[in-house]
């Protein structure tokens, strides 16, 4: 028998073989590294981190937003009682009948809202009136002008509230010091949490 030779034709190339991949057969390398544990350095400073930035988003809130105060009188009895914590919102707009803390003669006083900046108030032995139009309250306690330091009819000034407390035979409010400014204002109350002992 005769062998057949494998001709080539001319210009046909030769076969390739499959291709190999360079890194085939090598080993394989991970596609990470493994993770480094934490050094318990390295946790103390993320603890202390967070309780800082805790710190400063509370001390924005309490500068800014919200108000926590405790209520050591009864001008605003029955609706505030000694010990009441009492927390306002700075930033909400003050409307007439709220409930508000302000700041006079160095201390934190509660009263509510009757006149709103430009209203006429005026307080009789008969009546309280804003406007001329009575005003008609929950309020357990007759008003008076007894103790006043100002004199009636009253237009409250710009940027100024006129407000009352709840227990009107304390007259330590509108009644004696006049319009209360908004910059002495905190905020009305929005959330009041019962306890005494504070």
């Amino acid at each position: 028998m005769v062998e057949k030779k494998n001709e080539q034709k001319p210009n046909q190339k030769p076969e390739k073989g499959p291709k190999m991949n360079p890194d085939q057969g090598a080993e394989q390398k991970p596609d990470h590294k493994p993770k480094k544990k934490k050094s318990a350095l390295h946790f103390a400073i993320e603890f202390f981190v967070k309780i800082a930035v805790t710190a400063i988003v509370i001390t924005i809130l309490v500068i800014f937003v919200v108000g926590i105060y405790v209520n050591h009188s009864t001008s605003s009895y029955p609706m505030l009682k000694d010990g009441d914590l009492c927390i306002t919102n700075k930033l909400g707009t003050i409307l007439r009948d709220d409930e508000i803390a302000y700041k006079k003669d160095e201390q934190i006083r509660f009263g509510r809202v009757v006149g709103m900046p430009g209203d006429v108030v005026d307080i009789t032995e008969e009546s309280l009136t804003v406007n001329g139009y009575g005003v008609y309250e929950n309020a357990v306690y007759p008003t008076t002008a007894e103790g006043a330091k100002i004199e009636f009819p009253y237009t409250v000034p710009a940027d100024s509230y006129f407000v009352l407390n709840d227990y009107r035979s304390d007259p330590t409010d509108s009644r004696i010091y006049g319009g209360i400014p908004k910059a002495e204002t905190k905020g009305k109350i929005f959330l009041l949490l019962r306890r005494r002992g504070f």
